[in-house]
């Protein structure tokens, strides 16, 4: 009986491994095995992007200054997916679904010291998007192996690279996602029919288009594909398309207004009708040539100047177009995959052609990253073709295709290492792109900038000025030269170049704001709010840095019921966590407490590693004696920011009070560790040492404060009272002899004295 039951068991384990192998030999099961293999290479050879630290140019506008973003809510979802037309955070063009899920890699962690959550969410799509493609090439062309080779080449491709680190470019990727997905749902509407495929190719569409507009030409490359590979050109064909058209359309306005007003588009004739052919020929050869061979890559490709038919790129452009489209039309008599891949690459990328100039740049790797379907389509036609004739009898074909595409795919991977390392930080990348296009004005200066922020100042100016010698008018090395010299103290200098900004962009609120920030410095407060008052006026986009600023300097003033409508409009405009945080403190000194609570809790909800927050709402609860709760704010704080020498001192007094003498004399050394002549450090410090009876110590730290501060009568008095303790009474009746010079009228220096004299008194000898 136990012989049957083993027999039967071993049976089933042989079926189960035979309808694996079965499954596996299946073109379906081999499909799945290549795309997790090619897969696996791609994470492999981006996996560097991990560790990126880079800050692109629009990254700020995306992450790092964006309230929306770093407010993780439904109500920031609902604002960027009802902000149609004029998007409050980022201009430009709708884009909801790009930034929530920004939104939610911030969420589960991002910060711009560690950003490694935002390039996960980016690798894994550029992992997908190599998934979807191998799945399109299958479905179109029915060929496995050559699919997954077709994929892998443009997983691995330098190309590839750049929406990966850039944060702001997590669109491209996402677009694509949902482009791929649209894709692979029409084409399996093409081959099956049914209502589920055709609304999911229409429901990704539409999530394409709300990652970023650039989908929009989606429908023309269904036709496309309808010519070729698919083979089904028909009027049926073109009307079943009707409502993907309608779609494409309402986007295309939107867009259109929406960069109109909150951002800039520059219409052809600005330039000369001559500039858009020039700029799609220069564009043509130019991808090509980065597809084939990917060396020197940038995120930043300048305008030639002048941009001319004898320039050379726009030469060797016209001349290669020229050569290019006759070749593509006589393919056409052998085979319609030339013509139409190159068709849909040349459809896909024409939005960001520059016939509306949109940017400073004439082409960008980003651009062709979803493009770049119809060449790859043009590949693997071609190895189709080469490997046509059947695997028994050309072997040695087979093998040669697949040791080429080993080999291109190594050196891509090579490509794709060697240009992520300059993605290490925004030094680096900036230096790249300085290195790649010398005449470009952007990457210098936010080379400047990077230098700037890393202490490399002299390096920084020179950049700076260098950009100012190669155009005289540009505000950003202005603003940027002008920020450097104020902060060296060279105000005339530094208002110079103020004044040319706002001389040529007066609603710049950001030279207003460096202008108000610089007469603070020199004590000239009443100036600096007549700077905010006037840059106001203007109406800026940014205007809640100026009602910051204004805030900011009542406070100063000791006006906190003029800061705090300033605030509360900021808060408003920009409800981030460090505007809350100044409210909160306005409100606290008017003595509102309830609410300045929830403002610091809000601030801290914004921004779990706002240490200012954290220590403002300790403050609250120290004035309310409620010191328990106080040090465990301060403890966030410090934690946060261990160089936060205020909050160690707050958290050393409040430790005292609650009578952990050992703990607060820490805290109070390490803030004495990280500002040695801090007077309040050392002040704090000599009532502890005084509190544990460590008199010695406690007279030392007095000293150390009257050296920082002589005309102190109260501590005078206090080194008075620890010299009384020990019995060194002369000491003692000269710091309250000092404290009395100081202030005749001082209690306790009289006290003091008439202390001494009675116990003096009390010593003496009976006659």
């Amino acid at each position: 009986m136990q012989q049957n039951v083993n027999k039967s068991a071993w049976e089933s384990v042989v079926q189960d491994a035979g309808s694996l192998s079965r499954w596996l030999t299946s073109k379906n099961g081999l499909l799945t095995v290549l795309t997790v293999v090619v897969c696996m290479v791609v994470l492999i050879t981006h996996w560097p992007a991990l560790s990126a630290q880079a800050i692109s140019f629009d990254d700020s506008r995306y992450f790092v200054d964006n309230w929306l973003v770093r407010s993780p809510s439904w109500d920031s979802a609902r604002r960027f997916l009802t902000e149609v037309i004029e998007p409050s955070t980022v201009g430009g063009y709708y884009q909801p679904l790009t930034m929530i899920s920004l939104m939610l890699d911030y969420a589960i962690g991002g910060q711009t010291d560690s950003l490694i959550s935002f390039h996960r969410t980016s690798l894994l799509l550029h992992v997908a998007n190599t998934a979807l493609i191998i799945v399109l090439l299958y479905q179109l062309f029915g060929q496995v192996w050559i699919a997954a080779a077709v994929g892998l080449l443009f997983g691995v491709h330098p190309l590839t690279v750049e929406p990966i680190p850039w944060i702001g470019e997590r669109k491209t990727l996402l677009a694509a996602f949902f482009t791929l997905w649209s894709l692979n749902f029409y084409i399996r509407y093409v081959h099956k029919g049914g209502w589920k495929p055709y609304t999911g190719c229409i429901v990704m569409y539409v999530l394409a288009l709300m990652s970023k507009p650039t989908s929009t030409p989606l429908p023309a490359v269904m036709l496309l594909m309808d010519f070729w590979p698919l083979r089904r050109m028909s009027w049926r064909a073109f009307l079943e398309k009707l409502p993907l058209f309608v779609v494409g359309g309402a986007s295309a306005v939107i867009t259109y207004l929406s960069q109109s007003l909150t951002a800039s588009v520059i219409m052809p004739e600005s330039y000369g009708l001559m500039r858009v052919p020039q700029v799609i020929c220069h564009n043509i050869i130019f991808y090509l040539y980065k597809m084939i061979w990917p060396a020197n890559l940038s995120s930043h490709y300048a305008f030639p100047d002048p941009l001319g038919f004898l320039t050379p790129m726009v030469m060797i452009g016209v001349i290669g177009t020229f050569i290019l489209i006759p070749l593509l039309l006589l393919s056409l008599r052998w085979t319609r995959a030339a013509l139409t891949g190159w068709l849909i690459f040349f459809v896909m990328v024409f939005p960001t052609m520059q016939m509306l100039q949109f940017s400073d740049v004439i082409a960008s790797d980003k651009f062709v990253y979803l493009p770049s379907i119809g060449i790859l389509m043009i590949v693997a036609a071609f190895l189709g073709w080469i490997c046509a004739d059947g695997v028994y009898r050309h072997e040695a074909r087979y093998a040669t295709v697949a040791i080429i595409v080993l080999l291109l795919a190594g050196a891509e991977s090579f490509g794709t290492r060697h240009y992520l390392a300059c993605w290490k930080d925004t030094a680096s990348l900036f230096a790249q792109m300085t290195r790649v296009t010398p005449n470009a004005i952007s990457p210098r200066n936010n080379l400047g900038v990077a230098l700037a922020e890393r202490g490399d100042v002299n390096q920084a100016m020179e950049l700076f000025n260098e950009v100012l010698k190669m155009k005289p008018g540009n505000t950003e090395a202005h603003l940027n030269l002008g920020k450097l010299l104020a902060d060296q103290g060279k105000y005339d200098e530094a208002m110079r170049h103020y004044k040319e900004v706002l001389r040529l962009l007066p609603n710049d609120a950001a030279a207003y704001q460096h202008v108000a920030v610089m007469l603070v410095n020199d004590g000239r407060l009443e100036e600096a709010i007549e700077v905010l008052r006037k840059g106001l006026e203007y109406k800026p986009r940014n205007s809640a840095m100026l009602h910051i600023g204004l805030g900011t300097i009542y406070m100063q003033q000791g006006k906190v019921d003029q800061a705090i409508p300033e605030f509360q409009i900021a808060v408003r405009q920009r409800p981030d966590s460090t505007t809350f945080n100044n409210l909160g403190v306005a409100l606290s000194l008017k003595g509102k407490i309830d609410e300045a609570i929830k403002c610091h809790k809000k601030a801290i909800q914004l921004d779990p590693r706002n240490a200012e927050a954290y220590y403002n709402l300790g403050n609250i609860f120290y004035s309310q004696d409620n010191f328990k709760k106080a040090i465990g704010e301060y403890e966030k704080a410090v934690s946060i920011n261990p160089k936060y020498t205020k909050a160690h001192i707050n958290l050393g007094v409040s430790l005292m009070e609650e009578g952990w003498l050992d703990q607060a004399a820490r805290h109070l050394a390490e803030a004495l560790k990280i500002e040695p002549n801090n007077v309040m450090a050392h002040y704090n410090m000599a009532a502890v040492m005084t509190e544990g009876d460590w008199l010695e110590e406690a007279v030392k730290e007095y000293r150390q404060v009257l050296q920082l501060q002589p005309q102190d009568a109260n501590v005078h008095c206090a080194l008075g009272d620890v010299l009384v303790k020990q019995a060194r009474y002369e000491e003692a009746a000269a710091e309250y002899n000092e404290a009395l010079r100081i202030n005749p009228q001082n209690s306790q220096a009289q006290e003091g004295l008439k202390k001494i004299s009675s116990m003096q008194h009390s010593e003496q000898p009976a006659k």
